[in-house]
């Protein structure tokens, strides 16, 4: 699985990072949100689709490759 982040919409809140702190991550010296594994392993599935489903901006996806 491939995370996918539309930074179009992305606002960095860190609903994500509450959920997957092994994926996401927002510095707060930036207050970017930063994907730590583009390519996480499947133990971490859950989490990040739980991920995605928690994002309010609908900015996070999930590719199957």
């Amino acid at each position: 699985m491939r995370v996918v982040v539309d930074w179009d919409q992305c606002e960095s809140n860190g609903k994500c990072e509450e959920v997957a702190p092994e994926v996401f991550h927002v510095a707060e010296e930036d207050d970017v949100l930063k994907v730590l594994q583009e390519n996480p392993s499947e133990d971490l599935r859950a989490k990040v689709e739980e991920a995605v489903k928690r994002c309010p901006k609908r900015a996070l996806s999930v590719l199957e490759e």
